[in-house]
């Protein structure tokens, strides 16, 4: 007769006894919060990997976020619907909790990344390419020496 021993916890090559717990991995430390002082009301989403070869709807679920090309910075607010698209696309973008005052339209961070033009107009010529009537008298009377 052959005595057999109930298992209590089964134990497979893939899985460790489980009351063993695995050693954290170095660098694996928690990160700080985005928004330490103020109170985080909306997401920053920014695509860093394409959609290209992906499933139709993935393609689809970052245009409902609004979100049409590589690097392409968008704002939402915290929701439900937009958490649970955003976990749908969570390999593609990289999103960071910001604050209401950091929430920015798009012709904003276009003219944050407009570069300086590196001259400044000090006047302008009509679009027919010739002077006013009083930029002609101006620019005679700086031609003409005084008379005294």
């Amino acid at each position: 007769m052959i005595l057999r021993i109930p298992l209590i916890f089964s134990r497979n090559a893939s899985t460790r006894a489980p009351y063993r717990k695995r050693k954290p991995t170095p660098g694996a430390s928690p990160q700080p919060p985005s928004v330490p002082s103020g109170i985080a009301t909306h997401f920053r989403v920014t695509l860093h990997r394409s959609a290209i070869g992906l499933p139709s709807r993935i393609a689809k679920t970052l245009e409902a976020l609004g979100i049409r090309r590589r690097m392409q910075t968008i704002f939402h607010r915290h929701s439900p619907d937009i958490a649970g698209k955003i976990l749908k696309v969570k390999e593609l973008v990289e999103v960071e909790n910001v604050g209401k005052h950091e929430v920015q339209t798009a012709a904003q961070m276009r003219a944050e990344r407009k570069a300086v033009r590196g001259y400044e107009v000090v006047q302008r010529r009509n679009p027919s390419g010739f002077l006013t009537f009083k930029q002609a008298a101006s620019q005679r009377n700086a031609a003409t020496p005084a008379t005294s």
